[in-house]
């Protein structure tokens, strides 16, 4: 833990706790989700996936569970004593926006429409489909990060890639390894940018408006490539996946290439470390940490599975300035790893709470944390 932070428990006994959303009254919604269940064979690489996954602490158990919980703090003491199934039933849910009364909660096949209504705790109408999203029947990078432009006319939603680098053909990557703009009303939808390999943690940076995403790069190059990175997102940019990789870095196992597309690949804005697996990012817009750690972003990296020393498992923040990385990352929250490299949790979303505090779903450890200045 970074030294002016203090973290404990916000909400405990959860089941694969995957993405975190304050609402405008306080309310923490928690998206508890599991991956879809796979139509193909497993790879080798998977295989060694499970097993590393095998040595996390809390692995939820018992039957899949899929639905959003919400979580409230009556007394204001930073620790939840209400915790109920808001939305039950749904397919690998992952993102979660509200515009106005209406929220939106982007399963792993399709963004959903409910009526919200402000201090409810459950929602019982059935939904309406807003939009269809690639899902199965691979299925192989299911979470679909999801947010809602400043002035609520569209949505943005990040689809990651069906394979690792289109092992399972071009036509299962229809769609995929983009970030996806949806016209709110109409549901209609186009390709904002591509060849992102697995984006998530969707957000705006509060300066420029821009549009920023962490995305999780190709594996199997070996321990230090390929970098993970974030970046601001550029419409109808091309980020180089799977023919090439941190720009113009060609990947020759993908055949046939596209030096066309390789021309004109863009360089993302800031590298992190390989194989850290981000999945989620937020911007500190608040006052409620010291100065230093204010205008950048929180970064929640998952952890590696095929690296023989570990990376990631941690919460870092980026410093920001004039709305553009500046400075090496710092670490904020560890400690998710044991001496012996077991997992005793896997930072995934993040989220600020109505007070500025940090708000981290750990799926691996069954929690959602809270981390403020102390």
């Amino acid at each position: 833990m970074a030294g002016g932070f203090k973290i404990h428990a916000f909400a405990t006994g959860l089941k694969h706790p995957r993405s975190v959303y304050t609402l405008p009254n306080g309310d923490t919604l928690v998206a508890e989700s599991v991956a879809p269940p796979e139509a193909s064979a497993k790879r080798p690489k998977d295989l060694i996936m499970d097993f590393v996954q095998s040595f996390a602490t809390g692995t939820g158990g018992g039957k899949p569970i899929n639905r959003i919980t919400i979580l409230r703090d009556s007394n204001g003491d930073g620790t939840a004593d209400l915790k109920e199934v808001f939305l039950d039933h749904l397919n690998s849910p992952f993102g979660v926006a509200l515009v106005g009364s209406d929220l939106y909660v982007a399963n792993t096949d399709a963004i959903v429409r409910y009526p919200y209504v402000e201090g409810e705790t459950k929602i019982t109408d059935p939904g309406t489909r807003l939009t269809e999203l690639p899902g199965g029947p691979i299925d192989h990078h299911w979470t679909k990060s999801l947010v809602a432009s400043e002035d609520g006319s569209r949505l943005y939603v990040g689809v990651g890639s069906n394979s690792n680098i289109t092992e399972n053909g071009l036509e299962a990557e229809k769609g995929r390894a983009a970030i996806w703009e949806v016209e709110r009303q109409s549901g209609r939808s186009r390709i904002f940018a591509d060849g992102l390999r697995n984006p998530n943690g969707l957000s705006f940076e509060p300066q420029t408006k821009a549009l920023w995403t962490v995305v999780n790069e190709r594996d199997e190059l070996g321990p230090n490539l390929v970098p993970d990175y974030m970046t601001s997102v550029k419409e109808g940019g091309f980020y180089g996946w799977p023919y090439s990789y941190f720009g113009r870095n060609i990947d020759p196992r993908v055949v046939p290439q596209r030096p066309d597309l390789v021309s004109k690949a863009i360089v993302p804005d800031y590298a992190l470390s390989s194989h850290v697996a981000p999945l989620g990012m937020v911007f500190n817009t608040g006052d409620a940490f010291p100065a230093n750690y204010r205008g950048g972003a929180f970064v929640g990296e998952h952890g590696s599975w095929n690296r023989y020393a570990f990376n990631g498992y941690k919460v870092i923040y980026v410093p920001f300035k004039n709305g553009h990385p500046s400075g090496s990352p710092i670490d904020v929250v560890n400690g998710f790893l044991s001496e012996r490299n077991e997992a005793r949790g896997r930072p995934v979303g993040l989220a600020l709470d109505k007070s500025g505090a940090l708000l981290i779903a750990d799926d691996a450890g069954n929690t959602v944390w809270r981390v403020t200045s102390g």
